[in-house]
C-alpha cells in the first residue's frame, strides 16, 4: 500500500524535487559549456540582448524619437556609430530600442502561446475522446490556412499595435505548438504512475499539474526556445507590411519597411544595421533553442 501510494505521489518530496531540479539545472549549463560551442554563443547572444532591453535607456545614447535635421544621412561617426536616418534620428539608439519593443513582443507571445499549447495539448491527451478529437479538428482548421495570410487578416480586424501584435502572435503560436505537447504528455499519460494516482482517486486537476506537467517541462522549454526566432521573424514580417507595432516606436521590421526601403540606395546603413540585429537574434535564439534540445531530450543526449 505504501510502495502504491509512493508511485501514485512520485516518490519524492518537495524538497527532494527542488534538489533534483537545482542540479538538472547546473548540468545543462555546465554541458551546453562543455559540448555546445554554438548554443553557448546563441546563449550569449539570447542573454545580450535581453540586457540591451532592459537597459536600453541607459545604453542608447539618444531618443529613439530625437531628430535633427541637420545631421540627416551622415554615416558612421563617433557621435553615431551606426548613421543618422532621413530625419537626422540615431539609427544605433533605435535599433537598441527597437531590441526591446521585438522582444517584448516576442516574449509575451512566447508565453502566452505556451500558456495555450499546454492547456489545449495537456488536456487532450488526459481526457482524450471527443474532447480530443473536437480540439484536433479545430487545430486542423486553423493550420489549413496559410499561417502570414492568417495573422494578416486578423491584424486588419483588430489593427496594429503592441497589444494586438502580441496576442494575435500568442494565439497562433499556441495552437501551433499544442501537437507537440499533446504528442509528449500522451506518452506520459501511460506511465504507471499515472494510473497508481488515478487509482488512489486523484482528481484530473491534481494529476495534470503534478505529475503530467513536470515530465513535459523539457518539451514546453524546448517550444518556447526554438519558437522565439520563429516569432520574431514573424512581428518583423508584421511590421514590415505595415501591421505591427505603428510608429514612432521602432521596431527591426519597420525600420527594413520604411527608411529601409526607400532611402537603401541613398543611405544602406538604414537598412543593413536593422537586418544585422533580426539575423543575430534569429540565430542566437535558434542555436541556444537547438542546444537545450539535444541536452533536454533522453533520446538526443549525446548528440553534438
Amino acid at each position: 500500500m505504501t510502495q502504491a501510494r509512493a508511485a501514485a505521489d512520485g516518490g519524492i518530496g518537495p524538497r527532494t524535487v527542488a534538489k533534483r531540479g537545482r542540479s538538472r539545472f547546473l548540468e545543462v549549463w555546465v554541458r551546453l559549456i562543455r559540448e555546445k560551442p554554438l548554443g553557448l554563443l546563441g546563449a550569449c547572444i539570447v542573454f545580450g540582448l535581453l540586457g540591451v532591453a532592459l537597459f536600453a535607456d541607459v545604453i542608447a545614447p539618444y531618443g529613439y524619437a530625437q531628430t535633427n535635421l541637420l545631421h540627416r544621412f551622415q554615416g558612421s561617426s563617433t557621435a553615431h556609430w551606426m548613421g543618422t536616418d532621413q530625419l537626422g534620428r540615431d539609427l544605433l539608439s533605435r535599433v537598441i530600442y527597437g531590441t526591446r519593443v521585438s522582444l517584448t513582443v516576442s516574449l509575451g507571445a512566447a508565453g502566452l502561446g505556451i500558456l495555450l499549447a499546454t492547456l489545449i495539448g495537456v488536456t487532450s491527451a488526459f481526457f482524450g475522446g471527443r474532447y480530443d478529437l473536437g480540439v484536433q479538428r479545430f487545430v486542423d482548421a486553423w493550420e489549413a490556412f496559410p499561417g502570414l495570410l492568417l495573422l494578416l487578416t486578423i491584424m486588419s480586424l483588430l489593427g496594429p499595435g503592441l497589444y494586438n501584435v502580441t496576442l494575435v502572435l500568442g494565439l497562433s503560436f499556441g495552437i501551433q505548438n499544442s501537437r507537440i505537447i499533446r504528442g509528449a504528455a500522451l506518452s506520459v499519460k501511460e506511465n504507471a504512475y499515472i494510473e497508481a494516482a488515478q487509482a488512489f482517486g486523484g482528481s484530473s486537476l491534481r494529476i495534470m499539474l503534478l505529475h503530467m506537467l513536470p515530465n513535459v517541462a523539457a518539451i514546453i522549454i524546448v517550444v518556447a526556445t526554438i519558437g522565439l526566432g520563429n516569432l520574431i521573424l514573424v512581428e518583423a514580417s508584421l511590421s514590415f507590411l505595415g501591421f505591427g507595432v505603428p510608429p514612432p516606436h521602432p521596431t527591426w521590421g519597420g525600420m527594413l519597411s520604411l527608411q529601409g526601403l526607400n532611402y537603401m540606395y541613398q543611405a544602406p546603413w538604414l537598412a543593413i544595421w536593422p537586418g544585422v540585429a533580426l539575423s543575430a537574434a534569429v540565430f542566437g535564439f535558434n542555436m541556444f533553442g537547438d542546444a537545450l534540445r539535444d541536452l533536454l531530450d533522453p533520446r538526443l543526449r549525446g548528440g553534438q
